[in-house]
């Protein structure tokens, strides 16, 4: 099943190395402590959701609405991933052009190692590239392939497309669950701003051109135009800078009050730490959304650019001060929680689950929550950058802080 498909404008840029470096360190944290809670299977679930993979690009710092979230996010898991793959036996293949093009290689020697059926892997990765570049012409051509897989063969892809003219890219889920023939309507939707007519040969009322297409191989057999049906949308924006419109801000000031008024007595678990404080509780409050939402709370990814920043410096710059110390508790939460002492993994599920009690309750009682101000809460972060080590990609390398080295 393809479970949705993402807009994106297309930036420019690179992701600098005192970011990657915590992405891959952030990005692997968040998936041991899926699979602990979950299972491996609902991280490939949340990978095929183009609302949670967003999110969870925001929440590592990264621009948060661009196209270049896709790439910076598979190789951050892909980086961060490697060193526990078979302890969690969970793969991330592909990436980005040559990357794309190993897919098949790195599938086949995953298959002769875990004993899963390598041939029939690389034909799912062949057919859903081909089902999103030539059964449906939608005018954006793939240039990333990212395929996860897991011991027992089940599987998600991530891929992407671009279209220069529009200057946008079209990023792509899929899910093994129900991914059929691929050719008979495969999809749930793809989705994306309407931009005219698309080729849609996976469609069911395209069966009797499929079929004269395989009979008549030769010839130039005549196309069906159909309109694609809709399911989740996420069109990302043209501006830069976050706005009211791109945030819930009920949802967002829960975080803050949670973090700030009842983390200190109700999380002595998270407080354990030196430094701990109500900007770092807001943080994990975030990250512990990543690993413990419903798929209805990430319909504003924006939102989740709040616990780290931006590496372009929206909503504001990266507080490294707070992103370490985000790293070093889920460190610690989740290395505990694989010698069975998960107190501090279930103080993360709690500061989710207070999150949402206290929005519940704001909703028949507005003062529970008090009004939140974008702009004041993001002028404030930006007036804080300099005490939190703030970078932004733009800064100068020289005067960039060394980074704190955290083991994996």
């Amino acid at each position: 099943m393809k479970t949705g498909t993402a807009d994106l404008p297309l930036h420019g840029g690179r992701v600098p190395s005192w970011l990657a470096g915590r992405m891959a360190r952030l990005g692997r944290v968040v998936v041991e402590a899926l699979v602990l809670e979950y299972g491996r299977d609902e991280v490939l679930r949340r990978l095929a959701n183009p609302f949670w993979f967003q999110s969870l690009g925001c929440v590592m710092g990264m621009d948060w609405h661009s196209s270049g979230i896709t790439t910076s996010v598979l190789g951050a898991l892909k980086r961060g991933l490697a060193p526990v793959e078979w302890e969690l036996g969970l793969h991330v293949c592909g990436g980005r052009g040559r990357h794309s093009r190993r897919t098949p290689a790195e599938l086949l020697a995953l298959g002769e190692r875990v004993s899963v059926d390598g041939p029939a892997l690389v034909r799912a990765s062949r057919l859903v590239a081909k089902v999103d570049s030539a059964a449906v012409q939608d005018g954006f051509d793939l240039y990333l392939h990212g395929f996860v897989v897991t011991d027992d063969g089940k599987w998600a892809v991530v891929q992407q497309g671009m279209n220069p003219d529009r200057r946008q890219a079209r990023r792509y889920h899929w899910l093994w669950e129900r991914a059929g023939s691929f050719v008979d309507q495969p999809h749930a939707a793809i989705e994306g701003i309407p931009q005219g007519s698309i080729v849609n040969f996976t469609d069911r009322q395209a069966a009797a051109a499929r079929a004269v297409t395989v009979a008549l191989a030769k010839d130039r057999p005549e196309t069906v135009i159909v309109e694609v049906e809709r399911a989740a949308r996420l069109a990302m924006p043209d501006h830069h800078d976050v706005r009211d419109k791109d945030v819930n801000l009920r949802r967002l000031a829960a975080a803050l009050s949670v973090a700030a008024e009842r983390g200190p007595a109700d999380f002595p678990e998270l407080l354990l730490t030196p430094g701990i404080g109500a900007r770092t509780l807001f943080a994990l409050s975030l990250v512990a959304e990543v690993v413990h939402g419903a798929p209805s709370r990430f319909s504003d990814p924006a939102r989740f650019s709040f616990a780290h920043g931006g590496k372009d410096g929206h909503p504001f710059p990266v507080p490294l001060r707070i992103y370490d110390e985000t790293l070093r508790v889920l460190r610690r939460a989740v290395d505990q929680a694989k010698l069975g002492q998960d107190d501090k993994l279930a103080a993360l599920r709690r500061l989710d689950d207070q999150c949402r009690a206290l929005e519940s309750a704001a909703a028949g009682r507005p003062q529970r929550v008090p009004s939140l101000s974008l702009p004041a809460l993001i002028h404030d972060e930006r007036k804080r950058a300099p005490a939190w080590n703030g970078r932004t990609c733009f800064d100068s390398a020289a005067q960039s802080p060394r980074q704190l080295r955290l083991p994996f």
